[in-house]
């Protein structure tokens, strides 16, 4: 048995399995088990259309728009049902992009992933399947992988790795993953905790009309990032651009955070970034503290919107 590796993209987008029973019923669900299958009417009429009874699929639910994908765009579709999804699924058409072939007519669960892997190419090829139904690509080639970390740009997150000889395991996963993280800058606007002593940092950028738009939130402070942080620190002079405002606890969420401290926006902090990001520019996940910039003024930090980011 090969113990070489299978690459495959790592996707902004929402997990599930999709499933077209012998009695033509189609079922679309999260990993959690939750029937998506109503919010999504263009996927469960490809499945219905372009594949054969008794099929089951993993794969993953992505939305594209304005040349990257759209997660945010995903969690509106959720909420949809009867005409309010067939008219999301006009204005946010949505892909099922396949990575794994779980049931053919027999269970597969238990072969290795090469062979499920080429079972799974074979069923596109061999029924033509075609958008919104898409094959993830996936390669034994290092230089190919590394070839697709240039398309991050585009909402791609990095790398899954999976070994050949591995059967499906439920639950737990068996691979890794590798995501690409990249450094940037930002304007600290507030804290959690306080000037004197800040857990995490929320962060800003400046739009093209002078405000400061928040744009994410840092992970927890090491004690060395925290004590250089509040010696830069100092409270607002005037009126504070965030006055009055609150915090999301995380992205998604309705909870607002607590204890939020302002501070005189006049401190930049390069930070790590993923590339998940909402359709405003926003950072998804809590980004992680690398340094204070003090060789950079405000004025050069990128707009909000805007990448400015260095891999």
């Amino acid at each position: 048995m090969s113990h070489e590796t299978h690459r495959s993209l790592e996707k902004d987008g929402f997990r599930a399995q999709l499933a077209v029973h012998t009695n033509g019923r189609v079922l679309l669900r999260s990993r959690q088990g939750t029937d998506m299958t109503s919010a999504f009417p263009e996927v469960r009429e490809a499945a219905l259309a372009q594949l054969p009874a008794d099929t089951g699929l993993d794969g993953e639910l992505v939305v594209w728009e304005s040349g990257r994908l759209a997660f945010e765009r995903l969690q509106q579709r959720l909420a949809r049902r009867g005409t309010g999804a067939v008219e999301a699924a006009r204005q946010w058409p949505a892909h099922y992009v396949v990575f794994d072939l779980l049931h053919a007519g027999t269970n597969l669960t238990d072969w290795p992933y090469q062979r499920r892997r080429a079972a799974l190419e074979a069923l596109f090829a061999d029924h033509g399947l075609a958008a919104p139904l898409t094959l993830c690509p996936s390669t034994t080639d290092p230089a190919v992988a590394r070839g697709w970390l240039e398309w991050t740009a585009a909402g791609l997150e990095g790398l899954c790795f999976k070994r050949l000889d591995e059967p499906y395991f439920r639950g737990a996963r068996s691979w890794r993953k590798y995501k690409v993280r990249a450094t940037t800058e930002a304007v600290v606007g507030a804290v959690t905790g306080s000037l004197a002593a800040p857990r995490t940092v929320l962060l800003g950028r400046y739009d093209a009309a002078g405000r400061l738009q928040y744009t994410g939130r840092t992970t927890t402070l090491s004690q060395a990032v925290g004590r250089t942080l509040a010696d830069a620190l100092t409270p607002p002079t005037g009126t504070h651009p965030w006055q009055g405002w609150t915090f999301p606890a995380g992205w998604g969420t309705q909870r607002t955070l607590d204890e939020v401290v302002l501070a005189e926006p006049e401190v930049v902090l390069e930070v790590a970034v993923d590339v998940a990001r909402d359709s405003a520019g926003r950072w998804r996940h809590p980004v992680r503290p690398h340094r204070i910039r003090t060789d950079i003024d405000v004025a050069q930090v990128p707009l909000f919107g805007e990448d400015g980011t260095s891999v």
